[in-house]
């Protein structure tokens, strides 16, 4: 209904479950698809991994609780390219959406950050060992300027905040996480914070 009653976005479709967002995805070609986590059939994160890894080209925001948290996590492994909370206020979760549909793979800062902070307060201290080793091995490839910018992307700073931090012009903050997108293989600055997790850049402290 909120999004049906806004004037600048259009409601394609709608699931019941995981299994048919699956087929929505495809059907019904959205920009934006806004996934539940607890659903029947199949949940969530499933669904947001076989979409992802299928022929749509939909961003997935994650619309979940914080008593979710390894599941958050899971989901944004599985390729989700964001998240909303569902205490969040109605404009807030319409401006999401926009953003994600204007092609910015981030959602507000300060909703980053306490996912971030909830999360590893609540949820695994660390990675899986393998995993851990695995996302420690991909940052040999990044000078100590770009560790640095990536910690602080992990910490849920905007290119902003990170230029005041390390004392550089906001262009060159942007060129440093260009750069770790392309060195790092990573899709967008969700997998970006997902790393610096699993390398244990950012952890319970955050």
């Amino acid at each position: 209904m909120v999004i049906t009653d806004a004037a600048d976005l259009e409601l394609v479709g709608e699931a019941g479950n995981g299994a048919e967002a699956v087929k929505l995805a495809v059907d019904a070609a959205p920009d934006v698809i806004v996934m539940d986590i607890r659903m029947p059939v199949m949940d969530g994160i499933e669904a947001t991994r076989q979409i992802v890894a299928g022929p749509s080209a939909a961003q997935i925001i994650v619309l979940t609780t914080f008593d979710d948290d390894g599941y958050v996590y899971g989901a944004l492994r599985a390729g989700a390219a964001g998240f909303l909370v569902k205490d969040m206020a109605l404009e807030q979760i319409l401006d999401a959406v926009r953003v994600v549909a204007s092609g910015d793979a981030l959602l507000a800062p300060a909703v980053t950050r306490r996912l971030i902070t909830d999360f590893a307060a609540a949820g695994p201290k660390s990675a899986p060992v393998g995993e851990q080793a695995a996302a420690v091995r991909r940052l040999n490839a990044i000078t100590d300027r770009e560790r640095e910018v990536l910690t602080l992307i992990g910490s849920g700073l905007t290119n902003t905040e990170i230029a005041e931090e390390l004392t550089l012009s906001p262009a060159t903050a942007k060129t440093y996480v260009t750069r770790l997108l392309s060195k790092l293989d990573a899709r967008d600055r969700v997998q970006l914070v997902i790393l610096a997790y699993e390398a244990g850049l950012v952890g319970p402290s955050v």
